[in-house]
C-alpha cells in the first residue's frame, strides 16, 4: 500500500505543480477568495487521487494468490477480469529479483518467475510485485532447488567480485558519445519547450564569437564526449555497484549488481552451453572483455528493465575474464587459448570489398552534388575520402584478423567481429543441427558460412567465410555423425589421392 500511495503522490504533485504555479501568480483564479477555494480543491483531487488509488490496490491485493505446489507454482489475480496462470515447476528456468530504491526502502523485492521462452503477450512469465525481501529469497532457493550433480572439484562461492579500477572501461564505450549527444538534443528540446532556444543558440556564438568554424566544433564536440563520459561513468556505477558472481550449491551461478536498482539473476548451470567473450572496439585497446553466458532459457530484451541476462562479467582485464571464463566452465585451461585455424585470403579480399564499397557511396553521394551545386562540396568529397578510405581498410583488416575457429576438447571455439569482437566457447554436445549457407559471391570465392544451431543464447553462432572443404571438416569433427548422411566423397580424378569430403 505505501508503494502504491509513493507512486500516486509523486504522480499526482507532479501534475499539481503547474496548477500551484497558476495559483500563486493569480491568473487562473485571481487573489482573493476564489483562489483560496482553487487551492483547496487542488489539494482534495489529489489526495482522492491517492486514496483513490490505495483502495483499488487494496482490493487487487486481497484478490490475489499464489502457491507453490511440488509440481506447478499458480498465481490468482484481478479484481474485475480474474487471472488464472499457473506454470509447471520443470519449465521453471530462472527467477529474478528486482528492488528499485522505494522497493529497498520498505524491504520488498520484485520476483519474476520465467521459462526463458520469448512471449509478447508475457505468458511465460509470472510476476509476484512485490513481495517481502526474505519471502522472494525462499522463492528462489525453493524454486531453483534441483537436484544437481557437481563434483568435488568445482569451485563454490564467490568467482568475481566488483574491482572499482574497472570503472576505467566505462567511458570508452559507445554509450558516451550516445549520452553526450542525447545531452545536447536534451538541451535544444528544453530550451526550445520555453522559448529560449534562440537565446542559447546566441550565447553559444557569442562564446566563439573570435574563432574559427573549426575550433568551434572541435570544442562543442569534445564538451558533449566530456558530458558523455560522465554520464557513462554515472550509468556504470548504477548498474554494476556491488556486482559479484557466485556458484552456489546445486549448480547455480548467480549475479547480482546494482546501486539503486538491485537485481539478482540466477543461471542454472546445467542449461549453460557454453561463454561468450566480448571485445568493444573502445576497451580491446586496454586489453578488457566482458563475459556473457551462452544458455537456455535466457530471453533476453524481454522487458526493457529485464535486460542484460546474459552478461556474467562486465568489461575487466582480460586475464580476469580468461579466468571467470574457465571457473564458469569448471575448465583448468579456458578453451579461448586454443590457436584459431585462420580463414582464406579470400575472406580478407571480401571485407576489403565491402569496407571500401561502404566508405565510396558517400564519396559518389558528394562527387554528384558538387558537380550539381557547387564545387565546394568536390573538396569536402576529397577530404572525406582521404580519412574514410584508410579507416576502412583498416577495419576491414581488423575484421579479417578477427576471423577464426578451433577445436578445444568439448568446445567449438569461433571468433569474429570487428566493432565488437565475440569469441564463443560452445559445447559440442549443445549443437543441435547445422546451417551452411554460400552467396554467389562466395560461391565464387569457394567460401561458405557455417552455423552451429543451439537451443541456447543466440540460437545460432556462425564461422563466417571459411573455405568449404574446411568447413565441412569442422562440423564432422565438432558432432561426429550428425553431417555424415548429408556428405559425400567427391570422385577422384585420375591418379588423385583422398580427399576432404564435399
Amino acid at each position: 500500500m505505501l508503494v502504491t500511495a509513493a507512486v500516486v503522490a509523486g504522480i499526482a504533485g507532479g501534475i499539481c505543480l503547474p496548477v500551484l504555479l497558476g495559483l500563486s501568480s493569480g491568473a487562473w483564479f485571481g487573489n482573493g477568495p476564489r483562489r483560496g477555494i482553487g487551492l483547496v480543491l487542488l489539494l482534495t483531487a489529489a489526495v482522492l487521487l491517492v486514496l483513490g488509488s490505495v483502495a483499488v490496490q487494496y482490493a487487487t491485493w486481497r484478490r490475489t494468490r499464489y502457491r507453490i505446489g511440488p509440481d506447478r507454482v499458480d498465481l490468482h489475480s484481478g479484481l474485475l477480469f480474474v487471472k488464472r496462470r499457473s506454470l509447471a515447476r520443470e519449465r521453471i528456468r530462472s527467477v529474478d529479483l528486482t528492488a528499485n530504491p522505494l522497493l529497498r526502502v520498505l524491504g520488498l523485492v520484485k520476483v519474476r518467475i520465467g521459462t526463458g521462452e520469448s512471449s509478447g503477450s508475457g505468458e511465460s512469465s509470472l510476476v509476484l510485485d512485490p513481495v517481502g525481501r526474505a519471502e522472494g529469497e525462499r522463492l528462489r532457493a525453493e524454486l531453483l532447488d534441483r537436484p544437481v550433480d557437481v563434483p568435488d572439484a568445482v569451485t563454490e562461492g564467490a568467482l568475481a567480485v566488483l574491482d572499482p579500477s574497472w570503472i576505467r572501461y566505462a567511458p570508452t564505450s559507445f554509450v558516451a558519445p550516445a549520452l553526450g549527444v542525447a545531452a545536447a538534443g536534451a538541451v535544444m528540446q528544453v530550451s526550445d519547450f520555453f522559448g529560449f532556444q534562440g537565446d542559447v543558440i546566441e550565447w553559444t556564438g557569442d562564446r566563439f564569437h573570435d574563432t574559427s568554424i573549426a575550433v568551434m566544433v572541435g570544442t562543442l564536440v569534445l564538451a558533449a564526449l566530456v558530458v558523455g563520459a560522465i554520464g557513462a561513468l554515472g550509468l556504470w556505477v548504477e548498474m554494476w555497484w556491488g556486482y559479484r558472481l557466485d556458484r552456489e550449491p546445486g549448480g547455480v551461478l548467480r549475479v547480482r549488481r546494482g546501486l539503486f536498482t538491485t537485481r539478482s539473476i540466477s543461471v542454472e548451470e546445467r542449461r549453460l552451453r557454453g561463454v561468450e567473450l566480448v571485445e568493444p572496439l573502445g576497451v580491446r585497446p586496454f586489453g578488457a572483455a566482458r563475459v556473457d553466458a551462452v544458455a537456455t532459457g535466457i530471453a533476453d530484451g524481454e522487458e526493457g528493465d529485464h535486460a542484460d541476462l546474459q552478461v556474467l562479467l562486465p568489461p575487466a582485464p582480460r586475464a580476469v575474464a580468461d579466468s571467470v571464463v574457465g571457473l564458469v566452465l569448471r575448465e583448468p585451461r579456458t578453451p579461448m587459448d586454443a590457436p584459431l585455424t585462420p580463414h582464406p585470403r579470400a575472406a580478407r579480399t571480401r571485407r576489403l570489398r565491402w569496407a571500401l564499397s561502404w566508405a565510396a557511396a558517400p564519396a559518389a553521394v558528394l562527387v554528384a552534388l558538387g558537380l550539381w551545386l557547387t564545387p565546394v562540396l568536390l573538396y569536402v568529397a576529397a577530404g572525406y575520402a582521404a580519412v574514410a578510405f584508410p579507416v576502412a581498410v583498416l577495419f576491414a583488416l581488423d575484421a579479417y584478423r578477427s576471423l577464426g575457429h578451433a577445436l578445444s576438447g568439448g568446445y567449438l571455439v569461433m571468433r569474429s567481429g570487428t566493432v565488437a569482437r565475440r569469441t564463443v566457447a560452445l559445447q559440442r554436445g549443445g549443437i543441435i543441427g547445422w546451417t551452411i549457407t554460400q552467396s554467389v559471391f562466395q560461391r565464387r570465392s569457394g567460401l561458405v558460412t557455417l552455423t552451429a544451431t543451439t537451443a541456447a543464447g543466440a540460437g545460432g553462432y556462425a564461422v563466417p567465410d571459411a573455405s568449404g572443404p574446411a568447413a565441412l571438416t569442422l562440423a564432422s569433427d565438432a558432432v561426429p555423425g550428425l553431417l555424415a548422411p548429408f556428405l559425400e566423397p567427391p570422385s577422384p580424378g585420375p591418379g588423385a589421392g583422398e580427399e576432404s569430403p564435399r
